[in-house]
């Protein structure tokens, strides 16, 4: 059966970002640390009775809205509460997101006491008008000073969440944010570029992007950038230094399995009793609806499907997937792949590993046009 982590949501923030489509919302009351992990403990302990047998834990990843305007306390309590539950990997990757707006030093101090091993640090720029135009509640630098209580709180394993395309955002703007951040020598950096989603106030409101030609230029010096500076691009989005690939979301994108708990957190379950089947789950979404009564939702993924949710998570990775592991993941044979695969070879879109004909690559072109690879798909 494939690796199982664990994502805990944390539904608040201190104020919703104009571009962010997660499930977030504002904190509008007090006392919110007990309630919350009262509805964690109930959601853990229903997870728990569901899933049958024993599961040890690959990783865990706390992200959100902001798990840092958490106590450290309320993090070691909910640490407590799995592992009085799961057993976790000696070794398993253990992420907290944080927001430079909402740590200290004794924070950081206590996460790390916690048994917190990766911090993951929301950026997004390290120029203040920038940040100020994406709604952050942070400076630049308020952005270094958390990277900093971070290293001195003993955490040898950072990422820094950064973003490009931003309104007004010129070429140089954008090489100076990777200088900056690399200059840190973070383990990891998460850098992608700003969509404009439904459901967001930049939806209702559009600002004004660089256009196409700058997109791509910002895009072609970065890779250029972090590969002098010795990250290696693993996924589109994801650079790191060697062997500090982030472990939780390379199991999500090898079609790994994961619990989601929290408000409107997704898991993934595989389950072999009675032939393979795989199911999705949900959680309520309103953060004071889940407080009241934390539902559970699922689904099984329908087998004509299958192709598509693997292919959309494992080609995100430069390595690909191997032929094995989709049969292992998906439950289906590999010839079910067999003419989406041809196509996407004689595109230049997928290629086979050098050394290995059951290894299956995306190409550089593959990675850059993935939704057009995807459409491949019969």
């Amino acid at each position: 059966m494939p690796p199982v982590s664990l994502y805990i949501h944390f539904p608040w923030c201190v104020k919703k970002c104009p571009y962010c489509d997660f499930n977030s919302f504002e904190l509008d009351h007090d006392n919110f640390e007990q309630e919350y992990l009262n509805a964690l403990q109930s959601d853990l302990n229903e997870e728990k009775e569901i899933v049958a047998g024993p599961i040890t834990l690959h990783s865990i990843f706390m992200g959100g809205g902001t798990p840092s305007l958490f106590s450290a306390d309320a993090i070691h309590r909910v640490l407590d509460m799995v592992n009085g539950l799961f057993t976790i990997e000696a070794n398993a990757e253990i992420t907290l997101e944080a927001n430079p707006g909402t740590t200290d030093q004794a924070s950081f101090d206590g996460y790390y006491n916690a048994g917190v091993n990766r911090i993951s640090i929301g950026v997004q720029s390290f120029q203040d008008e920038l940040l100020l135009a994406l709604g952050r509640i942070h400076s630049a630098d308020d952005a270094l000073h958390a990277f900093s209580a971070a290293r001195s709180a003993g955490f040898s394993n950072i990422n820094i969440d950064l973003m490009h395309g931003l309104p007004g955002q010129t070429l140089d703007a954008a090489m100076e944010d990777l200088e900056i951040a690399t200059s840190l020598e973070s383990e990891h950096l998460s850098w992608y570029q700003l969509t404009i989603e439904p459901n967001t106030y930049f939806h209702k409101f559009p600002p004004k992007l660089p256009d196409e030609d700058r997109l791509w230029d910002i895009f072609e010096q970065g890779l250029l950038l972090l590969e002098r500076k010795g990250f290696c691009r693993y996924e589109i989005s994801a650079f790191s230094k060697p062997s500090y690939q982030c472990q939780h979301n390379c199991n999500y994108w090898s079609f790994g399995d994961y619990l989601g708990i929290g408000a409107g957190a997704h898991g993934k379950i595989s389950i072999s009793d009675s032939g393979f089947t795989i199911e999705r789950t949900t959680r309520t979404r309103s953060p004071q609806d889940y407080l009241k009564n934390p539902r559970r939702k699922s689904t099984r993924i329908p087998p004509g499907s299958l192709v598509l949710e693997f292919m959309m998570n494992a080609l995100r990775l430069k390595d690909g997937f191997t032929l094995s592991r989709f049969e292992q993941r998906t439950g289906l044979p590999k010839d079910k792949i067999a003419i989406f695969l041809q196509a996407g070879l004689d595109r230049q879109l997928l290629r086979y590993d050098d050394n290995d004909d059951q290894h299956i690559l995306p190409t550089e072109l593959g990675m850059r046009y993935l939704d057009e690879l995807l459409l491949l798909i019969d």
